[in-house]
């Protein structure tokens, strides 16, 4: 893809005006200086009227189908429910946009690589919202560990778990049907693990050979939207182990009924020259902290991440929600004004993301290893 002139700057469309777009995904889309904001669209028309006029967007529509045909937008943006992340993706890639999109992009890993092909023949940029990859401390600790401080990697943990909803009154939106004796469905794993599936797979740079994992509820009812307690058999907490191909291994473990600040992700990488560690926390007045040790200094202490790593505008105490986004945004808009082939984060990651949450449940169904790939010829 050759590079954009960038003369004019990209033009965006966001897709979805609800609370994560109102707290992360338009404010970065703002704060960047190559980006125009042009539109915002939701089917509730108030919503979508009120998220233009809290951010000075110039336009909002109702109707997606309407933004995606319109010739002077660039890039969608598509923060809707997890079930529609699909057919918006492939909408707005037939229309020739650039594509953001929250995770999941699709449920099935093979879905998500078709995805990945339809891009790459029209010649488009992708980028998933696997926003903890851009913290600046975890964006710092990849360098360290391509600089050679770890050394070899030899064992990486890794876990998203806080309290969200912990409480079984909520959210209702888990409880709109009840699931009696049907088998557990995935939930913590797709939404919770896969930001940090994503970051096991860049620090470590390898690809898992084999995992084997559970699923767990622990919260077996909730209130639904008309105030009755119905069965929610939905994973609500969730660990794997796994094999990488250069010899490392890994625990991971997701869950939002466990006690704890958002985000709640922390990363540890073990090697044979050193061990980093990434928390991404709000605790005391800081969302993330990054510490480091040496066989010769075994003690964790703390490292300051550069001013390089944070985007233009932050504040010490800015949320991790802005501040995180804020880095998403703005790469994947440099990604695109550069050309080249540079695109972290897109499509093809969540493909080999999603390949591996299948795996853990097919292994949780079927209570044993399950190897990767899934299936021969799929992806790259």
């Amino acid at each position: 893809m050759g590079r954009v002139d960038v003369t004019d700057k990209l033009r965006v469309g966001v897709i979805g005006a609800g609370r994560w777009a109102g707290m992360a995904h338009i404010p970065g889309w703002k704060r960047s200086s190559l980006v125009d904001l042009v539109v915002v669209c939701d089917i509730d028309r108030e919503k979508a009227q009120s998220r233009a006029k809290e951010f000075d967007v110039p336009s909002f529509e109702t109707d997606y189908e309407k933004v995606l045909s319109r010739n002077d937008i660039d890039v969608v943006d598509i923060v809707t429910s997890g079930d529609n992340h699909e057919p918006l993706t492939f909408a707005a890639l037939e229309a020739g946009k650039h594509v953001l999109v929250e995770k999941p992009v699709c449920h099935d890993y093979k879905d998500v690589w078709r995805a990945h092909a339809l891009a790459t023949s029209k010649k488009l940029k992708t980028k998933v919202g696997l926003t903890f990859r851009y913290a600046p401390a975890m964006q710092y600790m990849y360098d360290l560990i391509q600089d050679g401080f770890v050394g070899q990697p030899y064992i990486f943990n890794g876990w998203e778990q806080n309290s969200q909803w912990i409480d079984p009154a909520g959210p209702s939106r888990f409880a709109r049907a009840d699931t009696g004796n049907a088998p557990i469905k995935v939930g913590s794993l797709e939404g919770y693990g896969a930001p940090t599936i994503d970051i096991s797979l860049w620090v470590v740079q390898s690809r898992l050979t084999s995992v084997v994992g559970v699923l767990k509820n622990f919260v077996p009812k909730r209130k639904n939207p008309d105030g009755n307690w119905v069965r929610t058999n939905v994973d609500d907490g969730d660990i794997y182990i796994g094999e990488y191909e250069n010899g490392a291994i890994c625990s991971m473990q997701s869950s939002y009924v466990t006690v704890g600040n958002y985000p709640g992700i922390e990363a540890r990488v073990y090697g044979s020259k050193g061990a980093l560690i990434c928390r991404l926390v709000e605790e005391f007045g800081e969302c993330q902290v990054l510490k480091s040790a040496t066989p010769e200094a075994v003690e964790f202490v703390e490292v300051p991440v550069p001013a390089s790593y944070f985007p233009v505008g932050y504040k010490k105490g800015e949320s991790w929600r802005s501040l995180f986004y804020a880095n998403l945004v703005h790469n994947f808009a440099k990604e695109i004004t550069d050309g080249g082939e540079a695109n972290q984060g897109n499509f093809a990651q969540s493909a080999r993301v999603q390949e591996i949450i299948n795996a853990v449940e097919r292994s949780h169904r079927e209570r044993r290893w399950v190897d990767l790939p899934l299936d021969t010829g799929v992806g790259d």
